[in-house]
């Protein structure tokens, strides 16, 4: 089993760094708001719904506040109306990016995202022009447990997963998207809440970066990271694992 994405690590520490607490609780109850008016407002009942709440309480929202958010969205009428967008384009030195957003100005969120590629040296592309470098995988991140790996990697089969990466840090599950509220369900009640498990763009190509390359990539998106629409990120470089300690640092 190979070991967990370093330069995913990077990004994950790089964003929280780099986002206040308000902002971030702010997309987490966005994504809550479209969760429950696409679907039923219970979370049993809607997984999409479950799945941002969940999210939501790791990121230490209190309940009362996430059922606030709930019942605003409940109530025809009430609260803003996001819509789910997407950009694509291309950073420096050719790394492909992709961007989710909820918005509810496209034209806002578009010039943000615009700008951000500009000022990067990269450029906004078409819908679907990145995007066939990137395919769609159901990612877990289970922290610790590193004599767990077996367990782990058994019960994921079982459950329905794809493959399962695990080293010191933890374990990263993948599965086809639509196993993941189930190969999520079956190893929580085995080894607790992930703390990280999201439908995501996993590259399939991959641009491996050097250090100074990859410091330009990482502000990119940091800057993208810094506009309240933007949910989530995703680019396909690597780094080796030195240039990630340092990174890091």
């Amino acid at each position: 089993m190979a070991g967990h994405s370093h330069a995913k690590n990077i990004m994950h520490r790089k964003a929280a760094q780099g986002a206040k607490k308000a902002q971030a609780f702010g997309k987490l109850i966005r994504e809550i708001s479209v969760s429950a008016k696409q679907g039923l407002p219970d979370p049993a009942m809607n997984p999409r719904l479950r799945a941002a709440v969940k999210a939501a309480l790791v990121a230490n929202m209190t309940r009362d506040t996430i059922d606030r958010a709930i019942k605003r969205a409940a109530m025809a009428g009430q609260g803003e109306d996001y819509q789910e967008v997407r950009y694509e384009g291309y950073g420096p030195y050719g790394v492909a990016v992709i961007v989710e957003a909820l918005t509810d100005n496209r034209n806002r969120t578009a010039g943000d995202v615009r700008s951000a590629f500009a000022k990067a040296g990269g450029a906004l592309g078409e819908t679907n022009s990145v995007s066939f470098q990137f395919e769609r995988k159901g990612v877990l991140w289970f922290p610790g447990q590193p004599e767990k790996a077996e367990a782990m990697l058994e019960a994921a089969i079982e459950a329905g997963a794809l493959d399962v990466e695990s080293d010191e840090e933890g374990h990263e599950v993948s599965c086809a998207p639509e196993d993941f509220f189930a190969v999520r369900d079956a190893l929580e009640a085995s080894f607790g809440s992930p703390e990280s498990a999201k439908v995501e763009w996993v590259p399939n190509v991959r641009i491996d970066l050097d250090e100074d390359k990859a410091r330009e990539i990482l502000k990119l998106i940091e800057r993208l990271d810094e506009s309240d629409d933007v949910q989530n990120v995703y680019a396909n470089f690597e780094v080796s694992d030195a240039v990630s300690e340092r990174l890091s640092a």
